[in-house]
């Protein structure tokens, strides 16, 4: 069953950035895209499960910090080879000054 955690205050992630959220033994990568939207996916590349946290946010895209592989943050999609598995998203939302994810 779906449940919504409290994840950080709104003003805890910048414009265009990412943080990484590990919650029940998993990891989440939360961002915030220039349109002030906040989105969630798995952290772990799934080319060699590398903390995609630790990658560099531009537009809507997050780079690998490895192999610089490329996922379109909104949806998931592998954009730049080498992932041949696009990433799963989960919802976010924005109560008052807070970022909540529903996994």
């Amino acid at each position: 069953m779906a449940q919504w955690i409290r994840v950080c205050a709104t003003d805890d992630i910048d414009q265009e950035d990412v943080m990484r959220f590990d919650h029940a033994g998993r990891t989440f990568a939360v961002y915030r895209n220039p349109d002030d939207k906040y989105y969630c996916t798995d952290d772990l590349c799934t080319h060699e499960a590398v903390h995609l946290a630790d990658g560099f946010v531009m537009d809507y895209a997050i780079e690998c910090p490895k192999h610089q592989s490329e996922f379109d943050y909104r949806t998931g999609e592998a954009t730049r080879m080498l992932p041949c598995k696009n990433l799963k998203t989960y919802p976010a939302r924005v109560e008052g000054e807070a970022v909540w994810i529903e996994i």
